[in-house]
């Protein structure tokens, strides 16, 4: 497990970059308009985090990130979209279990930064991640209103 703020940096930045990937991913696949501008809205999001960090990191080793860990070494949940096979709802799911995570590891995180707004900015990160798990379940409950999400007319979620 990783214990120096260099490491947990570059974890987090990792983390942000495959999370960024895997919402690409889904939004590309999905049909339902209202998901997929969810979806790109976290990706949105989890590019912005990883440039935050990318930032932070600069700032504190006075050079770019390097020399990401490598998955079988990290310690986050890895969340895969690859297998177009795979129904969107398991993703969702891997997605909202890797969301509480990437919020618990980040509370682990802030304390370790001497700099009280660099401390606060990583809470508020941790905060942004439940509300991203927040809005993975409530697409998931429409996933199981519904029995079959991508066969049905796109604009479903769309109404008064």
């Amino acid at each position: 497990m990783a214990d120096t703020l260099r490491e947990l940096l570059l974890i987090a930045i990792k983390s942000e970059i495959d999370s960024m990937e895997v919402y690409k991913t889904l939004s590309e696949r999905v049909k339902n308009y209202i998901l997929k501008d969810r979806l790109r809205f976290l990706a949105d999001e989890e590019e912005k985090h990883k440039a935050y960090l990318e930032a932070v990191y600069t700032s504190e080793f006075g050079e770019e990130p390097k020399d990401f860990p490598e998955n079988e070494d990290f310690p986050l949940p890895q969340v895969d979209a690859s297998d177009e096979q795979r129904p969107i709802a398991d993703i969702i799911k891997d997605a909202m279990e890797a969301e509480l995570e990437a919020k618990k590891f980040y509370l682990k995180m802030a304390p370790m930064f001497k700099d009280e707004e660099t401390r606060k900015m990583i809470e508020i990160l941790a905060s942004m991640e439940q509300s991203h798990y927040e809005l993975l379940k409530q697409e998931l409950e429409h996933l199981k209103e519904i029995e079959n999400y991508e066969n049905i007319w796109p604009m479903t979620h769309v109404g008064p």
